[in-house]
């Protein structure tokens, strides 16, 4: 008896777990899928257009889907950030005027 209502246990957190984690976007960001060939990682060149302008939300948006990324963020001097490396996420480095001067993925 013990044995059957522990298995039923487990084969309910198990799933209601698999419930939690069915795709879905962070953020509620509606983001188009990223092009196949690159299964939505970030490839930087693809952005590179952006150095040297202004940034801007929408220049972000056409930064991210021409290098392939599922998330993209605008990066200023001052910001605090974490060091994880994100392959999907492209970063748009910006200086304190707001011009973009790198660009790079993570």
């Amino acid at each position: 008896m013990f044995r059957t209502r522990a298995s039923l246990a487990t084969l309910l957190v198990a799933s209601v777990l698999a419930g939690c984690s069915t795709g879905g976007s962070s953020g509620g960001s509606s983001a188009p899928a990223a092009p196949a060939d690159n299964h939505g990682r970030c490839e930087a060149s693809g952005a590179d257009f952006t150095i040297g302008k202004p940034a801007s939300p929408a220049l972000l948006e056409q930064a991210r889907k021409a290098s392939g990324s599922q998330m993209a963020r605008i990066l200023t001097p001052h910001d605090v950030i974490t060091l994880e490396y994100r392959s999907e996420r492209l970063n748009l480095n910006v200086d304190d005027k707001g011009v973009v001067t790198r660009v790079n993925c993570g």
